[in-house]
């Protein structure tokens, strides 16, 4: 339910920011509430959250929803749709914070790092399991560190809200973690339906490059400029 809920916001947004131009430059997407650190210091919060979700470009957004949508149903199955919100919500908000403390002139958009959050909150609840959310654990670890050394290597990447999403998730997950007696000890002990390592751009947070076109591989055509 909150899945599906998160999914079609992040697509009405991204239908608005087409048509409606955010995706010709930085400052249209400033405009549209890009996440830019000087001004979330300067009393402009909301973008934090605005930012969450907004995205790049076709391949940017189909990506990322590809992602929560096959992250965000076992989330959902394992923590509940209240704890869940709350999760991806806070690693929005700590994916954000960093942002804002490490690159506060960059401006940057994308879910990835909420769901980063996701993940990092999957893999606390594998520990907290123990022995039978082993397997749990390493294909989320799997993913997350396949992804990190995607956000290391590659440009116009935020690094920064990667991370932050990731801490925000995982000290979520531990701290609100609950065995629901409702769900079988399979559904956790199962493997995650979900393997993201053949896509190098599973999960990322576009962060544009001041006066450059975002490179196609980052899901902006060339005739619609860049975020």
């Amino acid at each position: 339910m909150l899945t599906r809920l998160l999914l079609a916001i992040n697509i009405v947004a991204f239908g608005w920011e087409y048509f409606s131009g955010a995706l010709t430059s930085d400052a249209t997407l400033e405009s549209h509430g890009a996440l830019v650190g000087t001004l979330v210091l300067d009393g402009q919060w909301w973008r934090i959250f605005t930012a969450g979700f907004l995205h790049g470009g076709a391949l940017h957004i189909l990506f990322n929803m590809f992602a929560l949508w096959q992250v965000g149903h076992l989330t959902e199955l394992i923590f509940g749709v209240p704890r869940m919100a709350f999760i991806y919500f806070f690693s929005m908000l700590t994916s954000g914070l960093l942002v804002t403390a490490v690159d506060p002139n960059d401006p940057t958009i994308g879910a990835s790092g909420a769901i980063f959050g996701l993940f990092g909150a999957l893999a606390a609840a594998g520990l907290r399991l123990g022995k039978p959310g082993q397997d749990l654990v390493r294909q989320c670890v799997g993913i997350i560190v396949l992804n990190l050394i995607i956000t290391f290597t590659l440009p116009n990447i935020s690094a920064s809200g990667h991370v932050g999403g990731l801490i925000g998730g995982f000290v979520t997950g531990i701290a609100l973690f609950r065995r629901r007696p409702a769900q079988p000890q399979a559904v956790y002990a199962a493997a995650m339906p979900v393997d993201l390592s053949h896509d190098p751009n599973a999960v990322t947070i576009e962060q544009p490059a001041e006066g450059e076109l975002l490179p196609p591989e980052h899901g902006v055509p060339p005739e619609h400029g860049r975020p």
